[in-house]
């Protein structure tokens, strides 16, 4: 599984948003496909908000993609 780590620069992002910025999908068509489709999990649990609202310490899963999310000073909440 890949690990990738991404420090917000704002209080949240939305989930459709953060796999677009994580470059793990190419648009918002095939993040919303993702996430409707029980492919996105965010803390362990399937996630089909598309914008779900994500905040330092969550974790996305998309396939064998990890995102773990940081706040800007590098730090988990």
């Amino acid at each position: 599984m890949a690990l990738v780590v991404f420090r917000l620069k704002t209080e949240f992002i939305e989930l459709d948003n953060l796999l677009k910025a994580a470059n793990l999908v190419e648009n918002g068509a095939r993040a919303k496909e993702y996430i409707l489709s029980d492919a996105v999990f965010v803390n362990g649990q399937v996630e089909r908000r598309i914008r779900r609202k994500l905040r330092p310490g969550d974790s996305v899963v998309l396939g064998a993609q990890t995102v773990d999310i940081i706040a800007q000073g590098g730090e988990h909440a």
